[in-house]
Order: C-alpha cells, then structure tokens, then sequence
C-alpha cells in the first residue's frame, strides 16, 4: 500500500518528495491554517461490538484531522449503497455517524449517494472528508521528530482488530471484545491546551502501532527504541492474537494515539492523557535516537531487542 500510494499517487499528484506524508493536508489560506483529510471505510461487518461503520467514518476523519492538530470545522460524506440494502440498519447507521460528529461540535455538511447493483458492494461503503482550523503556534508534522523525543501511547493496543475479526467469523472468545473506537479530538485539545509542544501525533489504524512508528522514523529518518513491556495489550486481546497468530502491534486501533513529545514534557504529556476517559493505561513507551539505524524501529525486552517493521500485505482486511 505505501509503495502504490508512493508510486501512483503521490507521483500523478505531484506531491512535494520533500514533504514526509501525514494524515491530513496543511493548507495555508488567508484566515489561516487548515487541515484537510479525507478517508473511505469499507469494514465488515457493518456493526460490531463498541461501534459501527458509520461512528467509524466519522471518528476516523475527526481523528485525521486532530492528527494534525486541527479543530474540526466541517465534514462531507459519500455513500456507495448495495442495491437491496436494509432501510432500518442504513438510518441506524446515518444516526450514528451523525451523533459522533455531534459530540464533536461538528455536523456532515454536504455528501453524495450511489445505489450499485445488488452483489457489487458489500452492503454500504463510506467515504468521508474533514476541514478543521489549525491554531497558532502548533505545528505536528514527522519532520519535527527529532532525537531525544519521547514516545508515548495513549492506551492499550489491538482492540479494534480483534473485535471486528472474532464477529466476522464467528469467534467465541471467552467475554466480548469491543472496539476501541473513540474520537482523540478532545485529547489532542486537551495536550495543546496544556502546553505541551507535539511534535507528531500518529493514530495507528491499518497496520497497527508498529506501522504507524515505522511510518515515522522513515519519514523524520530517525530511530526509535520501544520498551516492550510498556506497550499494553489486554489479555483477551493477548489471548486472542496468540490463538490466531496475530501480533498486536500489527492490529488496527481506532482509538488511540502516539505522541513524539520534548522528553522535558514527556510526564506533563503523559498526566494529560491518563486524565482522557479511557486513558489509564497510557504509557511512556521509548524515545528516538540516531546513528546508523535511522528509519528503524526496535522493541526492547528481557528476551533481547527485535526490529519492528510494517506489515507486509493485509493482515486483517476490512477493517477499517
């Protein structure tokens, strides 16, 4: 995915080579800063423990945008609906994904609806655009990662994945698992309005936190060393992923960030998300250096150190 973005798209669109690439774009108008992002959502199945496909597109582009460091301003939606489509589930997930841009402070301002023909779309795919304002003075790019930064993560890891795929097949796993989903929006507000000088901010969806870290120290050509034990991972998440075969670094989240900080702030950024609901498992977890193993992630652990990297291929498809 990140070579057929790299080569097709970014190549056709005449993307800047020198401007490492972000969740959303920075857009410099007259009255400001502004981040805009867009995203599609294609998961099955459509609801699943702790949300569904609708909450899903509108918190995925809330969080775009917060990845930047955005206050969102306006949404768009686009539908692609399969022919035959339940009317009750359709307005139960329009109601959803209008709530969750409620809480937001924000509302779905204009969209587009296609019907395709009964067996082409998997009953409703989602696509979603944001606008938001960038206040004064911040500036969240991986450019701005630097050595000695401090990495933090907002909570534990591998839920949103999990969730989805014990549905989809009909895994019994002792308790229910449900999603992470959550809008990070009021976090990010929250670190800002706290001072605390973000130097990124990454939400780790597709490809999971390992991902979303190799992401970066490419980008900002530096390392990064994780302390393994710091990374929380819940048990039914733990048990899950070794009964499959999965690792949780590599599965899809939908409610948690990384934060790169100054290491000076890195305790004042870390008593802010631990005060967020759902943040009291917020760690600390590693810091960047250099040298010769720039653009490398490693995990530490009393077993030795392991180079993370991206996952190649699919892990878990339509998940997101």
């Amino acid at each position: 995915m990140h070579r057929l973005i790299d080569r097709v798209f970014r190549t056709a669109f005449g993307a800047d080579p020198a401007e490492p690439p972000h969740d959303g774009a920075i857009l410099h108008l007259d009255r400001g800063r502004f981040a805009f992002t867009t995203d599609s959502f294609v998961v099955t199945p459509l609801e699943f423990p702790g949300g569904d496909i609708g909450a899903l597109a509108a918190i995925g582009t809330l969080n775009d945008l917060a990845m930047c460091g955005a206050q969102p301003l306006h949404l768009s939606a686009g539908f692609v609906l399969e022919e035959g489509l339940d009317m009750a589930l359709l307005r139960r997930i329009v109601a959803s994904m209008a709530a969750a841009a409620s809480a937001a402070g924000v509302r779905f301002v204009t969209g587009d609806t296609k019907v395709v023909e009964r067996g082409k779309g998997d009953g409703i795919y989602i696509n979603t655009a944001g606008i938001g304002l960038v206040p004064d003075g911040v500036a969240i790019s991986p450019s701005r990662v630097t050595a000695g930064d401090a990495v933090l993560l907002s909570g534990d890891i591998g839920r949103h994945g999990i969730a989805i795929l014990a549905v989809r097949e009909g895994l019994g796993f002792e308790g229910t698992i449900e999603s992470d989903l959550a809008c990070l929006v009021p976090t990010v507000r929250a670190l800002i309005d706290a001072g605390v000088d973000l130097h990124c901010l990454r939400d780790p969806t597709r490809g999971g936190l390992a991902s979303a870290l190799v992401e970066i120290a490419t980008a900002a050509q530096v390392a990064v060393e994780i302390n393994d034990a710091a990374v929380a991972v819940s048990e039914p998440v733990r048990g899950a992923c070794a009964l499959l075969g999965l690792d949780p670094w590599h599965v899809a989240n939908e409610g948690r960030l990384v934060a790169f900080v100054p290491n000076r702030m890195a305790a004042q950024a870390l008593a802010v998300l631990r005060a967020q609901p759902g943040g009291t498992q917020a760690a600390i977890i590693g810091r960047v250096t250099t040298g010769d193993t720039r653009g490398l992630v490693f995990a530490r652990s009393l077993g030795g150190t392991r180079v993370i990297d991206m996952l190649s291929g699919e892990q878990l498809p339509r998940i997101c």
